[in-house]
């Protein structure tokens, strides 16, 4: 029997957020136990609305989705609709009705899931932090109840993406990132913070995005693929416009595939060997209430067996004191690590300096040409 990993995301989609679901949608061993939608690329409300999109698309409206707080902790809104789009999805047109949110808040959502599972819960913030620092003052205790954090945010000794020194995220809300990485250093596992100085190397290309699209696919899954790339391709042309080069950089899937990867190697080896998320290749299993021909037979598993404890497709990650900028004119919203121990506090954090992205970008590719396997399996 497959071990099931139970995760909470809390996203703010946005295109690379989209990937990480579609991602998550492919993993027949995670127990999606709710999906916080954050505002921050744009409004919360249209956050709210690309979420259900996304899952509509998907056929997963059986998963709760979580309405995130309007603001962060201090200040106005500040959006990215430069980056993702009036919408936050690019060009992708998603479906509007029929599938509507939970009505329990994202802050109350993160405790109900942590207290369900303690111990077991694998969190993944891709947005800002500002519902897990609301969910602390709920639950001062989560740190030690959820297994590990991992964080898609910040910038160390590194140009940002939002103003010279600082990642958007983080940016966004940085009393909450705050609140959330001096909470967490505490915790059994350190926080995992997947920076973009590490995460922008998953660099996602024209020519790689065709490979996950030329594959003969079932519905609805087809259908979530097709409007994926059309949010990529305005992703695309805004990267370029930002002097990139026609590609995307593609942060949240990495650090989502990293949380469910890490996971698996804490968890007690199967009694039954098989691939974690594809199905073997001697037995094709029909997707979605359709047969698969033969040329859709599932490829090799391209996911990490690494040893336990350490975090996948990663080449190098260090422990250190991290801490948040909260007053600096030029710099508010910076992620400082002290790599030297000039504070003389214990590490707080465990930061991904490096990583193997055309690894990593391989078994993103196969894994959402074949789409999900185990649909229905819990």
């Amino acid at each position: 029997m497959v071990q099931v990993i139970p995760l909470f995301l809390d996203c703010d989609p946005g295109i690379d957020d989209a990937l990480a679901l579609g991602w998550l949608f492919c993993q027949d061993d995670v127990e999606i136990l709710g999906i916080a939608a954050s505002g921050g690329n744009v409004s919360t409300a249209q956050v709210l609305a690309n979420t259900l999109g996304w899952l509509q698309l998907a056929g997963r409206t059986e998963l709760s989705v979580h309405p995130g707080s309007e603001h962060p902790l201090a200040g106005a809104s500040e959006y990215a609709e430069e980056t993702h789009g009036d919408t936050g999805a690019g060009y992708a047109r998603l479906p509007t009705g029929g599938f509507t949110a939970d009505e329990l808040p994202a802050a109350q959502a993160w405790v109900r899931a942590a207290r369900a599972y303690p111990g077991e819960l694998i969190g993944v913030l891709t947005g800002p932090a500002t519902n897990l620092a609301l969910a602390l003052q709920l639950e001062p205790q989560l740190p030690q109840l959820l297994k590990r954090l991992f964080i898609m945010g910040g910038a160390f000794n590194y140009r940002g993406n939002t103003r010279p020194t600082t990642e958007w995220n983080v940016s966004y809300d940085p009393e909450a990132t705050k609140a959330v990485i001096d909470a967490f250093g505490a915790s059994t596992h350190l926080p995992v913070i997947g920076p973009i100085e590490a995460t922008e190397a998953v660099a996602l290309t024209p020519e790689r995005l065709q490979q996950m699209l030329d594959r003969p696919r079932s519905e609805p899954w087809s259908g979530f693929l097709d409007q994926l790339a059309e949010a990529l391709r305005f992703y695309f042309e805004f990267h370029e416009t930002d002097g990139h080069g026609y590609l995307a950089h593609v942060h949240d899937p990495y650090v989502t595939a990293a949380a469910v990867a890490w996971a698996r190697t804490q968890a007690p080896a199967p009694t039954q060997a098989q691939p974690r998320t594809q199905a073997p290749a001697s037995t094709p299993t029909p997707g979605l209430g359709e047969s698969r021909s033969p040329s859709a037979e599932p490829e090799q598993d391209s996911s990490p067996h690494g040893a336990a404890g350490i975090i996948p497709w990663a080449h190098k990650t260090e422990k250190a004191a991290v801490d948040v900028e909260l007053l600096g004119s030029l710099t508010r919203g910076e992620t400082v690590a002290d790599w030297l121990g000039r504070w003389g506090r214990v590490p707080n954090a465990e930061i991904i300096r490096s990583l193997d992205a055309e690894a990593f970008l391989e078994h993103l590719t196969i894994t959402l040409r074949q789409g999900p396997q185990h649909h229905g399996s819990h």
